[in-house]
């Protein structure tokens, strides 16, 4: 934006110092004035030649005539001592904004990685060096998960469209052979690409949508119903216990988070005879969801990057239908910040994965059709999807 050139805050602070110096000098011969020069006398005396040198006591014309230049002079002593010391001054203050808009024009560049760390006692500017290097290394950070995230997202974009042509280059130079089971493996691969779409998409405006109140019960109940054939299909015991826990929210993102958080459960599971155990209640003044799932143990270091994009675990089972695209809990941790809450990633030590997320309470008197699902049957304390 242009903007019409003005003075620098440097010869505002000058002009101002120095102003103040000719006010308070105004001041000081004003009260000269008032104090004393007006209780001379403005008529000669005559007194004894013992008292003065030349027996005439000062008359207050001459007293003005003496004192007005010399005061003049004063006045212009302080104009200059006011705009030099105040040039100095101002231009000392001023370093630490100077070294901060330095730091501004280099952040504008594209470099992130210089900081102030500004030195000495803690001021205003001291607060505000402090307060921009932490947030040039926030925007450090996030730049770099958003270049990681991007080209981890071109790689797996790329594979499933560099299949699809690979097959399509294997038909066209045979073509007398059975294109069913082409066209088998191209639907496959296009649902995949299509997924990772769609979740790329909900990725990057997972702190979108509408507010209401939503029971987490309910949308535990939603999520377990909607996932349990897959459930039974990997012979999973799928439960979900607890009571009503209101927060307010997206109730898309919720049940989309609640959705990615059970089926990873199910998926991250022992071949036979695991189980995944869903949990809502309310505790401390918030609302707490706890998904706990038996597998395989995880390594204390691989948890914390289970939230990054296109991370997966160590012992991942894929299937046609459900194969992960390495953003299930990615999505997750958006969704949670975008509604202020927290999430906990906690390694069982008998296999498997704690989820923990709290999210700030809701009012209780929230209605079931805020969630725009139904209540399913028999859903209550201790529930269990019907097998």
């Amino acid at each position: 934006m242009d903007r019409e050139p003005g003075w620098s805050v440097r010869i505002k602070l000058t002009l101002s110092y120095a102003g103040f110096l000719m006010v308070a000098g105004a001041v000081l011969l004003a009260a000269v004035w008032v104090f004393l020069l007006r209780y001379v006398p403005d008529r000669a005396l005559l007194i004894a030649a013992d008292d003065l040198p030349n027996g005439v006591f000062p008359i207050r014309s001459r007293l003005l005539q003496v004192f007005v230049p010399r005061a003049a002079a004063a006045l212009a002593f302080l104009l200059v001592f006011g705009l030099v010391g105040g040039w100095i001054l101002a231009g000392r203050m001023l370093s630490p904004l100077n070294r901060i808009t330095e730091a501004t024009r280099t952040a504008a560049t594209g470099s992130l990685s210089h900081r102030i760390e500004l030195d000495g006692p803690g001021d205003e500017f001291r607060e505000l060096a402090d307060a921009f290097d932490t947030m040039l290394a926030r925007l450090e950070a996030h730049v770099g998960e958003q270049r990681r995230f991007a080209a981890n997202a071109s790689h797996e974009l790329r594979t499933p469209l560099a299949i699809s042509r690979t097959l399509l280059d294997v038909a066209r130079n045979d073509p007398t052979a059975d294109h069913t089971e082409l066209i088998e493996r191209l639907h496959t691969v296009n649902t995949r690409a299509i997924d990772l779409t769609e979740a790329l998409l909900l990725l990057s405006r997972g702190d979108r949508g509408p507010r209401e109140h939503v029971d987490l019960s309910l949308v535990a109940e939603e999520a377990a119903e909607t996932l349990l054939p897959l459930a039974e299909q990997r012979g999973v015991t799928l439960v979900v216990t607890g009571e009503k826990a209101h927060t307010v929210g997206s109730p898309a993102l919720l049940l989309r988070m609640m959705t990615n958080l059970v089926q990873n459960a199910i998926v991250h599971n022992l071949p036979e005879g695991g189980s995944v155990r869903v949990h809502t209640e309310r505790r401390y003044g918030a609302s707490l969801l706890r998904i706990e799932n038996t597998g395989h143990p995880l390594p204390p270091e691989l948890v914390p990057t289970l939230t990054e994009p296109f991370q997966r675990g160590t012992e991942r089972t894929r299937t046609d239908e459900h194969a992960g695209v390495g953003l299930g809990l990615a999505i997750v941790q958006t969704i949670v910040r975008a509604h202020d809450g927290t999430l906990d990633l906690t390694a069982r030590p008998t296999g498997g994965l704690l989820v923990t997320i709290r999210l700030p309470p809701g009012s209780p008197t929230a209605s079931v059709g805020n969630l725009g699902v139904s209540e399913p049957p028999g859903s209550g304390e201790g529930r269990q999807p019907s097998q």
